[in-house]
């Protein structure tokens, strides 16, 4: 084939896009043919609708097959122009004097046929070079194909991660308003329940009060048949002998019944409702180990006056003993002070009748005397009036008309609004919420217990 025909021959297997002979050619609908990379890389942008780049005509299949019969006659014209360019540029064996026509794939060298021959190469696989060069290419362009088709996955990936984005954002603007809406739902059942409760306390108050209404009633009632009882006694005691004899008997069964019949005090005690949701609002604000490990052993009197609700610490080795009443107590201060956040802890009183807890200025207690109804404590405590325990709590001094709690209690400071706020864990319920006063001082966290 003279050159001129080559030439020709040549450049109807050359692609328009890169202008070298077709790798892996493809033939679009228009009849045109080009590189598959080339092509590929031309329409990576997804341009719809995709256009021959030559005649700008449409094509309508997005992928095309291999050109087989136009693939091997580029290979063909690849080979006739290496054969035209190794004449010039041909490399010659300076051992042999030929020329290195062939390629070692294990060493990947070129080698002339004497030295695929030597014992350093004989075991290796040779082809000629441009036999060599095809399958490199094949290699190549399946390669080219795998990185292609990943490039065409990370496109639909890309694509569904703006989706998302998109997507995302819609979700949170209507997640903003399903949350707003869910609040205000949860407002709305507090705001019944809320209702509920205050109707249900109202109800069971009147209904204590009748009972202590009726209670009065009862005793003063009986009060005036012991006053008649007495009277009638007295004048008893001022018959004869005989005749105060003969009904001595009759007389021991009237005081008798009388006593039987005393009328009991009624103890007041509401029923404590539990509030949806509270435990779980004041467990993000929890302290946990919130008491010293070391218990220190101290004599505490707590008088059972309700006028007189001071506490008296002593170290038990100092000093002489303390009235009234000074009996051993186990007390336990805060690891630390707190000075400002919100903080809520429990604390257990099952092993005690008589205890008192909450906070009060960070002080020393050794050799002290703390008054409860100092403005410097916030206390609730539980100690026996009348043979009944019941609940009080100081600054102002009220009696806690709900159940004790036998369980552990919650005690929650909110030291920037000036709040400490007491909830029986067990009953999910509000004991007592101090009203809002600042705070100027630090203060720390304890516990008493009496040993009984």
């Amino acid at each position: 084939m003279d050159s001129d025909t080559l030439q020709v021959f040549q450049s109807e297997l050359t692609c328009s896009i890169c202008m070298n002979c077709f790798l892996d050619p493809v033939t679009i609908d228009c009849g045109h043919s080009f590189c598959r990379p080339c092509l590929s890389l031309c329409w990576e942008e997804g341009q719809t609708p995709r256009s021959c780049p030559e005649c700008r005509g449409i094509a309508e299949r997005p992928h095309f097959k291999t050109n087989i019969a136009l693939k091997r006659l580029a290979s063909l014209a690849r080979q006739a122009r290496a054969d035209h360019d190794h004449r010039s540029e041909e490399q010659i064996c300076e051992t042999h004097q030929e020329a290195r026509g062939l390629f070692c794939e294990a060493d990947q060298t070129l080698l002339c046929g004497p030295c695929s021959e030597r014992p350093e190469h004989a075991a290796h696989s040779h082809s000629p070079i441009h036999r060599a060069a095809e399958e490199s290419r094949e290699k190549l362009l399946k390669r080219m194909g795998s990185l292609w088709k990943i490039r065409e996955e990370m496109k639909i990936i890309l694509n569904q991660e703006a989706k998302k984005t998109r997507s995302l954002k819609n979700y949170v603007s209507l997640r903003k308003k399903m949350i707003i809406a869910e609040y205000q739902r949860m407002l709305l059942l507090l705001r019944e329940e809320e209702q509920l409760h205050l109707e249900a306390l109202e109800q069971e108050a009147k209904e204590i009060c009748e009972q202590l209404k009726e209670s009065v009633l009862r005793m003063t009632q009986y009060r005036e048949h012991l006053k008649d009882i007495y009277r009638e006694l007295t004048a008893m005691c001022c018959k004869p002998d005989r005749e105060l004899l003969q009904v001595r008997k009759e007389v021991d069964s009237w005081t008798d019944l009388a006593e039987m019949q005393k009328p009991q005090p009624v103890n007041p005690e509401l029923t404590c409702w539990p509030v949806t949701g509270i435990l779980d609002m004041l467990n993000n604000f929890r302290v946990d180990n919130i008491l010293s490990r070391t218990m220190t052993i101290h004599h505490m009197s707590l008088s059972e006056d309700e006028d007189d609700a001071s506490v008296m610490f002593r170290d038990e080795h100092h000093g002489v003993s303390r009235q009234p009443q000074i009996v051993d107590s186990v007390v336990s201060w805060g690891t630390r002070a707190f000075t400002s956040g919100r903080h809520y802890w429990e604390l257990d009183v099952t092993q005690s009748s008589s205890w008192i807890l909450g906070t009060c200025k960070d002080i020393s207690i050794t050799e002290t005397n703390i008054s409860i109804y100092s403005e410097e404590a916030c206390v609730l405590f539980s100690k026996k009036v009348n043979n009944h325990y019941s609940l009080f709590t100081n600054t102002p001094p009220y009696i806690q008309y709900v159940k004790r709690p036998l369980g552990r209690i919650g005690v929650f400071l909110d030291y920037d609004n000036g709040a400490v706020s007491f909830y029986d864990v067990c009953r999910g319920s509000l004991i007592y919420s101090f009203l809002p006063s600042p705070f100027s001082f630090p203060l720390k966290p304890f516990l008493c217990l009496r040993s009984l």
